[in-house]
């Protein structure tokens, strides 16, 4: 089963004291309904006793309605009838003849009483009823905004382990439950991911225990406050999971929004579970795109200075009798120049290896450029000997802020590239310059150049060319490293024909004269 089994844990004695202090607040309310009601009846009587000769009976029954209506609404309907009677009461004692006694009298005393207390309990009735209405209208309100609150926290891009937290403290805060557990089923058997509030007890992950056999209840039917209760997760027609609960909300509208909750996590956490699936659907194309590409470029690399090595190799052993000195030096030669390529595309494995494991590190120092360019050109070797190579490196450039040992190796692949693409015995030019106040260095060879639609690309891994190739891991290290300073790589036509690199350097600025 996916991911998603949900314990809402409510237990028993709290919820229990829950109820008992909701209880005692609706017994005090009552009450002090009542007490005020009784009051507000004495207060008006007492008011309207040194007019009694200048009013009639119906009208003081009538101002003896308001003390029906305040116990009401702050007692209830019981609160109401208790003021009825305290109303009743001083109705008769201070406005019935005979005065101050509790004797009717006349028929027509006893019918103006019977309508009093009929018309009072209804009142009563009627304002409690509007005040329920507006209870219930206010907490149908509150409903609301909570499940427009919830339904937000769980329609967010949020990774599955950050929703599952966001479940479990959002079920306890708006259920008001001590604990929240999210467990899901691995090998037959439920285990806790997530958690809010007071973990679960032995007990309660025993019942819910698949092979316990033990019974739980299922819906959110009124029932026991102590009870397990269990709730079906699904979307679309699919079971996504459980949320199982300590018992369920008291109020029909806490129900309703415990099944809406329900309904909205099992959307949110398919939703998660598919853009998780189609992001490591995503991420396995890539290593696999990433494998395809490796092995093309690293057969592209290997194949010429492997062949190169083999044929040297095998004519030095099988022939050595038969050569002359000068073809032998060659040989040996082409051997060291093709053993330094291969070191170098190892080089660059290694370091697009650390690329992406993410742990590349920077170490800058204050470096001339020129250093830089020597040392790169000294890496070189024996590699250069086909190809003329002019350095323009001025004293007056300014040092930069560069890791040497990066930076060294995009200049060094900048050369390889050079000398792959230039014509035998043509010129690959080395130059730094200042560029407004930027420090660029560029390395221009004469070969074909790079095809208007290849430009943009061309610094991208495993790269297939329009004239039929594939780019390098060279072009792509310089890039990544360049950019790792913060500076930039990009492309220049020569005039003439033929291509130029070229890179901007951190210029290294003076703390003393800032």
């Amino acid at each position: 089963m996916p991911r998603g089994l949900f314990i809402f844990s409510s237990f028993a004695p709290t919820t229990t004291s829950q109820r008992v202090s909701d209880d005692t607040d609706y017994v005090q309310r009552r009450l002090v309904g009542s007490l005020v009601g009784a009051l507000c009846a004495v207060a008006f009587g007492a008011a309207l006793l040194p007019f009694r000769s200048h009013i009639s009976v119906s009208t003081a029954a009538l101002v003896l309605v308001i003390p029906v209506v305040v116990g009401a609404v702050i007692g209830g309907f019981s609160a109401g009838a208790a003021s009825v009677v305290a109303g009743f009461l001083v109705y008769d004692y201070a406005f019935i003849p005979p005065y101050k006694t509790l004797n009717v009298g006349a028929t027509q005393n006893w019918t103006a009483l019977v309508v009093y207390v009929i018309v009072m309990l209804l009142v009563a009735r009627i304002v409690d009823g509007l005040d329920t209405a507006r209870t219930e209208a206010s907490r149908g309100r509150e409903v609301m905004r909570r499940v427009s609150e919830v339904s937000e926290l769980l329609v967010g891009d949020q990774p599955v382990d950050e929703l599952l937290k966001i479940i479990v403290s959002t079920a306890q805060t708006v259920f008001n439950v001590p604990g929240v557990s999210l467990l899901e089923l691995e090998e037959g058997r439920l285990v806790v991911v997530a958690s809010a509030g007071v973990p679960l007890s032995n007990e309660e992950l025993h019942q819910l225990d698949p092979h316990s056999g033990l019974p739980i209840r299922v819906g959110t039917a009124p029932g026991s406050s102590t009870e397990l209760r269990t709730v079906a997760l699904s979307s679309s027609g699919r079971a996504i999971g459980i949320l199982a609960m300590s018992g369920v909300p008291i109020e029909d509208t806490d129900r309703a929004l415990l099944n809406t909750f329900a309904n909205d996590a099992a959307l949110a956490l398919e939703r998660a579970k598919l853009r998780e699936q189609a992001l490591r659907s995503k991420l396995l194309e890539e290593a696999d795109r990433f494998r395809r590409g490796l092995l093309g470029a690293v057969s592209h690399d290997l194949r010429t200075p492997l062949a190169t090595i083999k044929v040297a190799s095998s004519t030095l052993s099988n022939r050595a009798g038969l050569l002359s000195r000068e073809d032998t030096s060659e040989l040996h030669r082409l051997i060291e120049i093709e053993s330094d390529r291969l070191t170098r595309l190892v080089t660059n494995l290694l370091d697009m290896t650390r690329i992406e494991a993410g742990v590349l590190t920077l170490r800058p120092v204050t470096t001339p450029v020129a250093e830089l360019v020597k040392e790169a050109v000294g890496a070189m070797g024996a590699s250069l000997n086909e190809q003329r190579l002019e350095v323009m490196v001025p004293d007056s450039l300014p040092d930069v802020d560069v890791d040497p040992v990066l930076m060294g190796q995009v200049l060094v692949n900048l050369l390889d590239n050079a000398i792959r693409h230039a014509p035998p015995h043509s010129v690959i030019t080395v130059m730094s310059e200042l560029r407004g106040d930027v420090v660029v260095l560029s390395v221009a060879d004469q070969g074909p150049g790079v095809p208007a639609g290849d430009r943009e690309t061309i610094f991208d891994r495993f790269t297939q060319l329009s004239t039929g190739g594939r780019a390098g891991l060279g072009l792509t290290i310089a890039k990544t490293f360049v950019e790792a300073h913060g500076e930039r790589v990009w492309y220049e036509e020569v005039p003439g024909g033929g291509a130029r690199f070229v890179i901007s350097l951190p210029r290294h600025v003076d703390a003393a004269s800032q």
